[in-house]
């Protein structure tokens, strides 16, 4: 459903709207469907065809039937059946000549893809292709996904799957999630798969069940999402905020039977606080989720020390640290075997922001400690991954002036705003047991944002 304060979204979707709309050209967003069970079967057909040479078709098939998807197939004519999802695998692209098949694929098919239907191409990441001809044509696959991101209509999205070797039998959760209502503010990515441990005994309506996830900045707005959906999926949730804002912390904790210590999370001992509470109360951390961000705006000529450090402090500083502690350099760290980090941070640290130069490079940090830990936490069984988020209809948005507010839900392709639980979304599944394979990503929440893309 739209947002309640985007009256826009709700005129267009009117008769008379969308009449207007077609007839001047603006902009018409579709109501983005998320009402989508993390184990429910994608909600309508999917077409599953590979390119000649192609060497997941198997394991797609086999990931989508587990699923409990409806696999449908083009007519002798090559009509194609309305479809919820087209999944092609362009693992097989050898050669630049070969980028045709993929343009035959979606030219014959892409118009019988439903409103907020899923595209989904899968490749091999060019760094493990086997000579300079195979690696072109695979790097051509991200133009050919981001464009037809933007060419699809009506809540459509389109991403690109790298699955390096090794990470064949890695595909469901991200599969799962690429063609689910859960993913409704998610277009134009690149998602990379690589070897990980399998867990057949996944039980995909509570993958969390049994784990602990810690939260930072869990009590209000984004934070309490988060905290809301992996208490969902079945953690116990340890909510984190500063003390100022304890009584929040305590209600939004006591509503999802979670707990949680009220702290400064760049106080200096906080690190060592929260890891011993941690192992003390709780045996250690499944998943680790740094959200706590602030922002403290100014043009950069007008900006004084302060005001800069303190926005790295909390945004970068904290969730660095932290990390650390919760590694630690013995023999039992606190996070456990099978252990996912996920770091919040935001197309502002890619596309940068005029006025958030503090903003914008702690965020770029956070993606730098992405880059950083992936390798070592690999090498122990965990992964770390990073959302960024886009423009998120927030108590901070709304009070944004209107033509900012306007232009920040227009300029993607969905041509709207997103939601909390976008967010939340898109860390359930990098945090999920079965993201085993996904590691070292930063997945951008932006309805594909013009800015950065």
């Amino acid at each position: 459903m739209p947002d309640v304060t985007d009256v826009y979204t709700q005129l267009v979707n009117t008769p008379i709207g969308r009449l207007v709309t077609r007839q001047v050209g603006l902009p018409a967003p579709v109501p983005l469907r998320r009402d989508g069970d993390a184990g429910a079967p994608p909600p309508g057909p999917v077409l599953l065809e590979a390119a000649p040479g192609g060497r997941l078709r198997s394991q797609l098939a086999q990931a989508l039937g587990e699923a409990g998807a409806e696999l449908s197939r083009r007519g002798v004519t090559g009509a194609t059946p309305t479809v919820h999802g087209l999944v092609f695998d362009a693992t097989g692209i050898a050669e630049p000549a070969r980028l045709v098949d993929l343009q035959e694929f979606f030219s014959a098919s892409i118009r019988a893809l439903a409103p907020c239907g899923r595209a989904v191409v899968l490749g091999l990441p060019p760094a493990d292709c086997s000579d300079p001809a195979e690696a072109i044509a695979q790097r051509s696959l991200e133009g050919f996904t981001r464009s037809l991101g933007k060419e699809l209509r009506r809540g459509a999205t389109a991403q690109l799957v790298y699955v390096a070797p090794g990470g064949e039998l890695q595909l469901a959760s991200t599969l799962r999630f690429l063609l689910s209502p859960r993913s409704a503010y998610v277009s134009g990515q690149v998602v990379r798969v690589g070897p990980g441990a399998p867990r057949a005994d996944l039980d995909w309506t509570q993958p969390q069940r049994g784990r602990v996830a810690l939260v930072t900045g869990a009590s209000r707005g984004i934070g309490a999402s988060i905290a809301a959906t992996l208490a969902r999926d079945g953690a116990n949730v340890v909510g984190i905020d500063v003390p100022a804002l304890a009584d929040d912390l305590r209600a939004a904790m006591d509503a999802l039977g979670g707990s949680g210590p009220a702290l400064d999370i760049t106080a200096g001992d906080a690190p060592q606080r929260i890891a011993a509470h941690l192992r003390n109360e709780h045996g250690g951390v499944d998943v680790v989720v740094h959200n706590a961000g602030i922002t403290r705006d100014r043009s950069l000529g007008r900006m004084d020390a302060e005001r800069f450090a303190s926005v790295i402090d909390v945004n970068l500083r904290a969730p660095q640290l932290i990390t650390d502690a919760l590694i630690g350099d013995g023999a039992e760290p606190v996070l456990r075997p099978g252990g996912r980090v996920v770091c919040v941070s935001s197309i502002s640290g890619i596309a940068g922001n005029a006025g958030q130069t503090n903003y914008a490079t702690s965020k770029a940090g956070v993606i730098g400690l992405v880059d950083a830990y992936a390798p070592f936490l690999a090498a122990h069984g965990a992964t770390i991954n990073a959302v960024a988020p886009g423009f998120i209809e927030t108590q901070m948005t709304a009070s944004m002036p209107f033509a900012l507010r306007e232009a920040g839900r227009r300029m993607n392709s969905l041509s709207q705003g997103g939601l909390p639980v976008d967010v939340a979304e898109t860390i359930a599944w990098l945090a999920s047991p079965a993201s085993g394979g996904v590691n070292g990503n930063v997945i951008r929440v932006c309805g594909q944002s013009l800015l950065g893309a």
